[in-house]
């Protein structure tokens, strides 16, 4: 079972950029596709990114798409959300998961979670 803890998120102004860490421990992490997720208050979560295990397929939602990459490096069992072009919009928690040899484009329900990192852009 793997475990997963973000860092990164913090204060940024409209038009920034954030870089959020997911560092994985407990598990096999190259056999695993990690999703990014996001929650703004009073919203329900969705799905921003996802990288597949080997890292050689991504898969992005419209609504970050060109303004943000997802990464990993499986030598370090970790993954990256590199944020750009901050909009207050983009203001919420955010989460990484992961599910075994996942279809980056599966944006359904991720069998293990971090706790989040909140992430707020100010106008």
């Amino acid at each position: 079972q793997v475990q997963l803890v973000e860092s990164g998120g913090g204060l940024v102004q409209a038009g920034g950029s954030l870089r959020l860490s997911c560092a994985a421990s407990g598990g096999t992490f190259d056999t695993y596709t990690i999703g990014w997720f996001r929650q703004a208050p009073g919203k329900e979560r969705e799905f921003a990114a996802a990288i597949s295990w080997s890292g050689g397929f991504t898969y992005y939602a419209d609504s970050v798409k060109v303004r943000f990459a997802v990464s990993r490096d499986n030598a370090k069992n970790s993954a990256y959300l590199q944020m750009n072009s901050l909009k207050p919009e983009d203001t919420a928690v955010y989460y990484c998961a992961a599910r075994r040899y996942s279809d980056p484009e599966y944006t359904g329900e991720y069998p293990y979670w971090g706790q989040g990192t909140q992430v707020t852009v100010s106008s």
